[in-house]
């Protein structure tokens, strides 16, 4: 399995409602030093259904790099949707 396809299955299996960061995401794919790397792969997911890359936050919690319709207002909007907890109207969502 390579890198990305790794990448793809932890994204792939973080539950509705909670977060990884880039960093997190590397490291359980097996590269923690990859982080940009897993930023790259989640702007060219080629399935956003099966691969939420919209779960995918900076290390802060900062909602970044999210390619898809609407941008940052979008990710945020289904991060709400699922139940994701912001630190009041900021786009930093609170890490469980």
């Amino acid at each position: 399995m390579t890198f990305r396809q790794k990448v793809y299955t932890v994204v792939s299996q973080i539950p509705r409602g909670q977060v990884l960061t880039y960093s997190q995401v590397a490291k359980l794919a097996g590269k923690p030093k990859a982080a940009r790397a897993v930023g790259y792969f989640m702007k060219v997911n080629p399935d956003t259904t099966k691969v939420p890359c919209h779960r995918v936050v900076g290390a802060s919690g900062k909602l970044v790099g999210y390619s898809g319709p609407g941008g940052l207002a979008t990710k945020k909007k289904l991060l709400l949707k699922e139940g994701v907890k912001f630190k009041t109207s900021s786009l930093v969502c609170l890490m469980k």
